[in-house]
């Protein structure tokens, strides 16, 4: 196959690769930018092709690995390594609110606000926090079950008003 023939048959296929792209990629720009990446690829690789072979297969199997390439990548850059000597970071909640500073200013004073409430709201709010079960709050502090369940929502709705402004 001479390189005009060759340039030609990729050429043709644009629109198929580009419907291919958009589904791998749900974002008309990414799909753009795999669509382009793909056809350089074919380009450089054009000795590579064997004559008498699915072509549009060929094609579409260079947009498919360089999908999964790119998505590796992406997902290896993500990774977030732990430096710490305890492995503290790896062992928060990913909402804990301590990746920068203002985060450990708000929870002393969420934690500053919890103290703040009466007993019968802050005990059983900061045992269902520390991880207890609801009947296990119950029993230990006597109550009805639907009592420390009302309890808990009322201190949680009383911390998300006093902090509305941190949303």
């Amino acid at each position: 196959m001479g390189n005009k023939e060759f340039q030609d048959k990729l050429m043709a296929l644009q629109c198929n690769m580009l419907s291919f792209a958009l589904m791998l990629t749900s974002n008309r720009d990414n799909a753009y930018d795999l669509v382009q990446d793909t056809t350089l690829k074919a380009l450089d690789n054009e000795d590579k092709y064997e004559v008498n072979t699915n072509f549009k297969g060929w094609v579409f199997t260079i947009m498919r690995n360089l999908f999964i390439n790119n998505y590796r990548r992406v997902v290896r850059s993500a990774t977030v390594v732990d430096t710490t000597e305890d492995l503290y970071h790896l062992n928060l909640s990913q909402e804990s609110g301590f990746a920068t500073p203002e985060g450990s200013f708000s929870a002393a004073e969420i934690t500053a606000a919890i103290n703040n409430f009466t007993d019968e709201y802050r005990i059983p709010f900061s045992m269902h926090v520390a991880g207890y079960k609801y009947n296990e709050i119950a029993e230990k502090m006597n109550l009805p079950l639907g009592t420390v369940k009302s309890r808990i929502f009322f201190a949680r709705k009383k911390l998300q008003t006093q902090f509305a402004d941190y949303r």
